[in-house]
């Protein structure tokens, strides 16, 4: 590769040419960063940690330079992602065919179905590339130009077509001659002569004048092309020698008769039609030897070399074949293509390698074109070399080639020192090359997940860094139904598609990691009860407990309303942890007890807001008496149950209020202990005031609870009073 397509030039330029002292001595250099999401490249210039002299500083040391984005390979777009899409598809079903081949226990090669459903595959790709080519050709007005143009996707096609031909027969067949095979590939992708070169001799009523007519009548001798051969050889009955017109006339059936396998349904019998039609042309062989030679010239052209050449192909003579191509500048491919019809018309594939060396040796492939030499490396039998050269031509085709030619046998399925397989090598230079678009991650994942443990720790890799796109804003490329849908509680968007991604290739690691990730953004976007939830799927125990602690946090920055709203949502959480125990792995009880404390306690201040003060009063009870509220918030409590008391209500019973008394005298017995930190600094965070304050509040709340202990005794409200408070 040229060592231009190693350099970038960045627009605007960091520093001027011939300053480069200059910007050395600034205490600047030039700097990189990978992003680690796709495949681009971040350059920048940063200053050095040495010192530098001030002034030189001064001419660069500026906030200003710009950060230039660049990448070795441009995104896919247009058709051409639509050709990785599509393609994408049948890569997946091969995997398929390959895993079941395995669970099996089954050599594919072993298995005619199997191998069946492989070339299937192979031509479902041979298609997709044809299509393409096809639609690229259109000479349409399109909205978004084209990235590939349709040469590009024709010279796809011709390559994998040929792999196809050459190493995927239909089983039975691997055996059998292939010449017919090889000349239908010729004439499909390389066809000569052209249509237009035959209307132009055909509207002439002496074509035998035209410097074009033996040439294009040899070429379609040469590629069996019968019809229009023998409507030339026809066009010779009007030639002044009655010589010519008489050997055209003979040889016009042996063309149209010409035994080709695929006529016959056994090798044999085509065998011996092929010796007796060889028969036929050593008599016009004789006829055209007794053509004095003072007849064998029209004025024109010496016609009886002509013909003698193409008679000389149908006898099968090598060097008349590699002869007559180079006069028509044919290449390496005709001659080959031409060698299995007419020199050895029983070659097969396992020989064919052998008959391209020795052509190639006075024909060879054009170095400079990447088509030409994956299609001499194909034919050469060396499959290895084929996906270097396919390579550089796309990183699409060598993928997808490998990935077929390691269950045929073709390249080796073990790993070299790096670790990866020649298939693994190819499949992830492709999926790095997918990288380049962020929004390709399921398709790129996918290839990297079918090349064992280093395939598997890169595709991990990708899907840790997938835009989940979570927030509440409905970022670019989220509907707000998604959005909406992920705040009902239902997996939907991105996030659905990498927890299917995780599921279905057991990375049961990495999707709790993922919902670690999505747990976060719902934190910062507060919605604590999906974040609770994530932190539940991912049993990530220590961040439940965080959510719940920035939950209570929200009741002491906002206020019991706020808090009472973010809270809201929480409640399903709590009930599917408790609904789960049984089946999942249960959370720890240190975080399921805080978690109800925080919903118990929102709940009690929704019931205050909406005037239940009965249920309130419940609440906070219940709260204490089932050991729920934790000792850092009983003071919190306490105060706030006891505003329940300020309209002279009577929502506590004795025994409440004993409760009540109980726990206020703990807080006071730890805090005579020095124990206060335990008890007094959520409730000096609520009030905004000090300890001091703290106690001042709590002998306030021992002396109301008091003054209501005493009235339920009064008026008989809850029952006998307990007899411990004197």
């Amino acid at each position: 590769m040229p060592s231009h397509q190693h350099m970038a030039h960045l627009v605007p330029p960091l520093f001027e040419q011939g300053r480069l002292e200059d910007f050395t001595r600034s205490g600047r250099v030039v700097s990189h960063t990978m992003s680690p999401r796709d495949d681009t490249l971040a350059v920048y210039s940063s200053p050095l940690s040495i010192p530098q002299t001030s002034s030189a500083q001064g001419a660069f040391h500026s906030d200003d330079h710009p950060i230039y984005f660049a990448s070795k390979e441009e995104a896919p777009r247009s058709e051409r992602r639509v050709f990785i899409t599509d393609t994408s598809v049948i890569f997946a079903a091969t995997q398929n065919l390959i895993k079941v081949s395995r669970e099996e226990n089954v050599t594919l090669l072993q298995n005619d179905d199997a191998v069946r459903a492989l070339g299937k595959l192979a031509c479902d790709y041979v298609n997709f590339c044809k299509e393409c080519c096809l639609y690229a050709s259109q000479n349409i007005s399109r909205a978004d130009p084209l990235q590939y143009d349709a040469e590009h996707y024709r010279r796809l096609w011709t390559c994998f077509s040929l792999f196809a031909v050459l190493y995927l027969p239909e089983p039975g067949l691997e055996d059998a001659p292939i010449g017919d095979e090889l000349m239908e590939w010729l004439n499909t992708h390389f066809i000569e002569p052209s249509t237009q070169e035959g209307d132009e001799l055909s509207s002439q009523e002496r074509p035998w004048e035209d410097p074009a007519f033996w040439p294009y009548l040899t070429r379609t001798c040469l590629r069996g092309l019968s019809k229009a051969s023998t409507f030339f050889l026809k066009v010779l009955s009007k030639h002044p020698s009655a010589y010519l017109q008489g050997l055209a006339q003979e040889l016009s059936p042996l063309l149209t008769n010409h035994p080709r396998l695929y006529q016959y349904s056994a090798e044999r019998d085509f065998a011996v039609a092929s010796r007796r039609w060889k028969d036929k042309v050593k008599t016009l062989r004789l006829e055209l030897d007794r053509v004095p030679e003072s007849e064998r010239d029209d004025g024109f052209e010496n016609w009886w070399d002509r013909f003698s050449d193409i008679v000389g192909i149908l006898e099968g003579r090598g060097e008349i074949v590699k002869k007559v191509c180079m006069e028509l500048g044919a290449d390496w491919k005709e001659v080959c293509s031409v060698w299995g019809i007419f020199v050895d018309t029983r070659l097969r594939r396992q020989d064919l390698p052998e008959v391209v060396a020795q052509v190639i040796d006075e024909m060879p492939p054009d170095p400079t074109d990447r088509e030409d030499m994956v299609h001499s490396s194909l034919f050469l039998g060396r499959p290895a070399q084929a996906l270097s050269e396919a390579a550089q031509l796309d990183i699409w085709l060598a993928a997808h080639l490998a990935d077929l030619m390691e269950p045929i046998e073709l390249i080796d399925p073990e790993a070299d020192d790096s670790e990866l397989s020649l298939r693994q090598h190819y499949i992830l230079s492709y999926a790095e090359y997918l990288r380049t678009d962020p929004a390709l991650w399921r398709i790129t994942v996918d290839y990297m997940y079918s090349c064992g443990s280093v395939g598997t720790g890169m595709a991990d890799q990708v899907l840790m860094r997938v835009p989940l796109r979570l927030e509440n804003h409905a970022a670019a490329g989220t509907s707000g139904e998604e959005a909406a849908s992920i705040r009902a509680g239902h997996l939907a968007g991105v996030l659905k598609s990498v927890n299917e991604t995780c599921f279905e290739y057991q990375r049961e690691e990495i999707r709790r990691m993922i919902c670690r990730i999505a747990a976060q953004t719902f934190i910062k976007e507060k919605e604590y009860g999906l974040a609770i939830s994530y932190c539940t799927s991912a049993e990530d125990w220590a961040g439940l407990g965080r959510v719940v602690d920035l939950v209570l946090e929200e009741y002491i920055a906002q206020g019991p309303e706020q808090f009472a709203r973010l809270v809201a949502n929480i409640a399903p959480s709590l009930h599917a942890l408790r609904t789960d125990a049984g089946t999942k792995i249960p959370a720890p009880g240190v975080f399921l007890h805080r978690l109800m404390f925080a919903v118990r306690f929102a709940e009690f201040h929704q019931r205050r807001a909406s005037g239940d003060g009965q249920g309130a009063a419940l609440d906070a009870v219940t709260m204490f008496r089932d050991d729920i509220a934790p000792k850092s918030w009983w003071a919190v409590l306490l105060c706030d149950a006891l505003d329940l008391l300020r309209d002279g209500s009577m929502f506590f019973t004795s025994n409440d209020a004993c409760l009540l008394i109980q726990k206020l005298e703990e807080i006071h017995l730890a805090v005579g202990q020095g124990a206060e930190d335990d008890f007094l600094p959520v409730l000096c965070r609520v009030t905004k005031r000090g300890k001091k304050h703290a106690l001042q509040r709590l002998e306030v709340a021992r002396l109301s609870l008091a003054k209501y202990y005493a009235k339920c005794g009064a008026i008989g409200v809850g029952g006998r009073p307990s007899g411990w408070i004197h």
